[in-house]
């Protein structure tokens, strides 16, 4: 008997509603790739194709009769997961780098993201307490989301936007949290690429920087597809849905897990700050569920209970170079304007006083902590912490496409220690908005936990000058 195909339901749009708005990304993101390519000007800018595909469909909601066929809540949502995933595709890979740096460089490198997370967000609280005292009425938390959009990109920026807008609310401000961190986080790939390129094309003309070519570093070799040992590409299961499967496992696995903890009593901290932010935490716990999953595969091998190696680092690598580009531009498709009105002013000036600190501290920073590579050090920690690791990727390879020096190796390698130095920011970004006394504690906090950090960075220094003092 034929399958009857007429009961079926295809046919009704609601089938095709979450369909249609994947296809409206991978449309915008390939119209954004072809603009950056046949462009010059946008060529030079380094500007991601997914940022120019999502600024392609926040045009196209400027016009009435199309602003419905973008679904926001959609968007909001792929935003989230695409972070959560990108970050379990990137833990799950096998790390082969042939290591240039020094454990302590590593540690001090995840020490100058921490601090510049910390510094952002010093800044943008004293703009946004100002505004709140004087008569603005601007949520007098909303600066912390400078760092969340600089330092983190569009998914936490997302996330603790949409914490930020639970809490004004309760105390009867109205405050659009969602589209001010993700408006953060688009204008922070902007900075990140334009004045990258800018300060670069300075230091060309002086003389100090020498463009080199970069198509040689470009061509990928045969051993960075695939490694020995590992399955074969198609069997009784493709190694691509493999490293997918895996991925979504392990992405369920967060979700059990935190749900698991919602169900606990875990005090007054617990309920009101740690698990209302806990499902924002999902990157973070997805790369540790990632670094475990890892772990039990190869102890599975060396008990030779597993013959063949599973993971492929290309593969990965490409899961979630998409992820992260499908973050971008349905995180940047998803700001809205609506509501942007009065948070112009206040808005311009934390981006802009955000660039600037950040600008200005890294270069500092750089200069002390890669004496034989400051430039190249600066330009890929500047754009990670303005975009995304990709964007410090970008420029990096503008001066050193053969990533001779140790800043590529840094710019990974810190992943770990920045986590553990930096969730103390996480957690007090939950507890901030709270109240306003919270806020000035966190404030406060803040201020002694940034010279904390950049003592640690500065120690020998700091120590230098003593001796000399000393003698």
């Amino acid at each position: 008997m034929l399958l009857d195909i007429s009961v079926m339901t295809f046919d009704r749009p609601e089938a095709w509603q979450w369909l249609i708005q994947f296809c409206i990304l991978a449309t915008a993101l390939l119209l954004g790739n072809v603009l950056r390519t046949k462009i010059p000007f946008l060529n030079k800018s380094l500007l991601p194709s997914a940022l120019l595909g999502g600024l392609l469909l926040l045009i196209y909601k400027a016009f009435p009769d199309c602003r419905n066929i973008i679904n926001k809540p959609m968007m909001e949502v792929v935003t989230y997961h695409a972070l959560g995933l990108g970050f379990v595709a990137l833990a799950l890979k096998n790390n082969k780098i042939e290591s240039k740096s020094t454990p302590m460089k590593v540690i001090e490198t995840g020490a100058l993201t921490a601090s510049t997370y910390v510094i952002q967000g010093i800044v943008g609280l004293i703009v946004s307490i100002l505004f709140f005292y004087f008569g603005k009425r601007l949520f007098y938390a909303a600066g912390l989301l400078l760092p969340m959009g600089y330092g983190q990109g569009p998914g936490q920026a997302l996330n603790f936007g949409k914490i930020f807008t639970g809490w004004a609310t309760e105390q009867g401000i109205d405050f659009p949290g969602a589209d001010f961190g993700l408006s953060i986080a688009a204008m922070g790939f902007i900075v990140g690429s334009v004045v990258g390129v800018i300060y670069m094309n300075i230091l060309r003309r002086k003389g100090i920087l020498s463009r080199k070519k970069i198509v040689e570093a470009q061509v990928n070799k045969l051993e960075d597809y695939e490694s020995k040992g590992e399955i074969p590409d198609a069997e009784s299961i493709d190694k691509l849905s493999v490293q997918i499967c895996m991925v979504l496992f392990v992405y369920f696995l967060v979700y059990l897990f935190t749900n698991w903890i919602q169900g606990m009593e875990l005090g007054n901290f617990g309920t009101n700050t740690l698990k209302p932010m806990l499902w924002g935490f999902n990157f973070l716990i997805g790369t540790l569920f990632g670094i475990l999953f890892k772990t039990i595969l190869k102890r599975f091998k060396k008990a030779h209970l597993m013959e063949r190696e599973y993971i492929n680092n290309y593969m990965l690598n490409r899961i979630s170079g998409f992820c992260f580009d499908i973050m971008i531009v349905a995180g940047t498709a998803a700001i809205s304007f609506e509501n942007f009105g009065k948070f112009v002013l206040p808005f311009i000036i934390i981006v802009t006083l955000g660039a600037m600190v950040t600008f200005v501290y890294v270069l500092l920073i750089s200069r002390h902590l890669y004496p034989d590579y400051k430039y190249e050090g600066f330009f890929s920690m500047f754009g990670m912490l303005t975009g995304t690791a990709s964007n410090g990727m970008i420029l990096l390879r503008e001066i050193d496409p053969k990533f001779e020096t140790p800043a590529a190796n840094n710019l990974v390698l810190q992943t770990l220690s920045a986590i553990v130095l930096g969730f103390p920011v996480l957690l007090l970004v939950g507890y901030a908005p709270q109240s306003l006394s919270a806020t000035w504690i966190t404030l406060g906090v803040l201020v002694v936990f940034w010279a904390a950090l950049t003592i640690f960075m500065l120690r020998t220094k700091i120590f230098k000058r003593r001796k000399k003092t000393e003698e």
